[in-house]
């Protein structure tokens, strides 16, 4: 059963934790669209048995409550809240595609209790100065994206309609992807490790709407609300080189700018090989010797759904 998490504003936010309990904390932030479930292969704790794991839907995903208008940079004091009702203090945060930016908001927001970041095949700002954002994207997501910054209301009744289809058959949008996605890619969801991850992730994040979908690719087109250059903790940038989805333009932005930064450029790998980056990025994390720090008690308190 999630655990509910709710807000002061009155929304409530569905999270979930696994692995040791005793462990150092890394909250991982889902794609898009994407939720709390399937955001790590089935093997990473037996992996990574020294991880405390938890994730949360994205407002309007699953089991969270919507909230019109989000940013990119809102996710700092949703994240915060979660943590709190968990009572962990400080943590480490993984984002993958739509949830890179979200983590590299976390890590910019929270200086005092990010420890760390990793960003796997993420997006950059929009509005990066210097940036072609579309250079080298699939002409899927240029459609998707293009949409949402002149029509939103247009992409609203796409995304709804594509979801009422993937709620029938969750597997219909990695079917509908399968003509833009390079060998690289194919030969990743070939893994029946991978499908029954991305499949599940889907299934819950659209199980209700397409609020989170719709509300997602709005966020990232937009300012994000936070400044990645503001960064203090370490981070660590993981990119497939023959990534369509997120351009390795959005790489090469994302390294020139952030301090305290790894930059990983994986040739021969595409989008969905962040999968498998995860356990090296949580390599990485452990490497930099840091840890949950004190907990603090918050005035968030976790309640578990009947």
């Amino acid at each position: 059963m999630p655990i509910e998490v709710g807000l002061p504003d009155g929304r409530k936010l569905a999270a979930r934790q696994w692995g040791a309990p005793g462990g150092s904390p890394v909250l991982l932030h889902h794609g898009t669209p994407g939720s709390r479930l399937g955001v790590a292969l089935a093997d990473v704790p037996e992996r990574h048995p020294h991880v405390r794991f938890f994730s949360y839907d994205r407002p309007g995903y699953g089991g969270s409550d919507r909230a019109p208008g989000r940013r990119v940079a809102d996710a700092a004091a949703d994240s915060a809240a979660v943590a709190d009702a968990l009572g962990i203090g400080r943590f480490a945060v993984v984002g993958r595609s739509g949830g890179g930016p979200h983590a590299l908001a976390c890590a910019a927001l929270l200086p005092g209790r990010v420890t760390a970041a990793a960003c796997l095949v993420g997006l950059a700002p929009r509005d990066g100065t210097g940036l072609d954002w579309y250079a080298g994207m699939t002409p899927h997501n240029v459609d998707h994206y293009t949409l949402a910054d002149r029509d939103p209301a247009a992409l609203e009744r796409r995304v709804t309609s594509r979801a009422a289809r993937i709620r029938r058959d969750p597997g219909r949008l990695l079917e509908d992807l399968r003509t833009h996605l390079p060998a690289a890619d194919l030969a990743v969801l070939a893994d029946d490790r991978v499908r029954r991850a991305v499949l599940d992730t889907f299934r819950e994040a659209l199980r209700d709407s397409a609020y989170g979908w719709l509300d997602d690719s709005l966020a990232v087109g937009r300012p994000w609300g936070c400044d990645p250059r503001r960064i203090t903790a370490p981070v660590m940038l993981w990119h497939g080189a023959e990534d369509v989805f997120s351009p390795v333009g959005h790489f090469h932005w994302l390294a020139r700018r952030i301090g305290h930064s790894r930059a990983v450029l994986a040739p021969g790998a595409g989008h969905f090989a962040a999968q498998y980056a995860l356990c090296e990025a949580l390599g990485w994390i452990r490497g930099q010797g840091v840890s949950s720090g004190p907990a603090r008690t918050g005035e968030f308190r976790p309640r578990r759904r009947s």
